[in-house]
């Protein structure tokens, strides 16, 4: 006697489907990354139920579409405190601008995904500016060159 997988057979091309379904979601929120999308409205866009885009996103990615979601967004939080060329920034306005506002949850998430807090971040940003003579001249260096 054959014992079978509790959850069946797979379809041929189910892999597949699944693959594409999480390409659409993820093509759909990374052009919307500063939105605050729920994963019911993602559902809706990606043409699945609640369930199948959860499984699909576990069977591809291995985490679920909202840990994906948030993992995208301190990414780009992440490149938006190291960009050395932007203008001056707080970790408060990057943080709000990429959907994250409680600000001491985001703080304890992103020190645990980098090993940094985000100030920490955005200080060895400015470190490097500085080093590297990038930094923009404020008005106390006008006032004192």
């Amino acid at each position: 006697m054959e014992i079978t997988s509790l959850a069946g057979p797979r379809r041929p091309g189910a892999a597949r489907a699944q693959q594409e379904a999480v390409q659409r979601a993820e093509a759909y929120l990374r052009a919307h990354i500063e939105d605050r999308l729920r994963v019911s409205s993602l559902c809706r866009i990606v043409g699945l139920s609640e369930r199948s885009l959860r499984d699909a996103f576990y069977s591809v990615r291995g985490i679920s579409p909202k840990r994906w979601m948030v993992n995208e967004r301190l990414q780009n939080v992440r490149r938006a405190l190291r960009d050395e060329d932007s203008a001056p920034i707080t970790v408060t306005g990057v943080a709000t601008n990429y959907g994250f506002f409680e600000l001491g949850r985001f703080a304890a998430t992103y020190k645990q995904a980098f090993g940094e807090t985000p100030s920490e971040t955005l200080r060895g940003t400015a470190r490097r500016s500085i080093q590297h003579g990038t930094r923009t001249r404020g008005h106390a260096d006008a006032c004192t060159n």
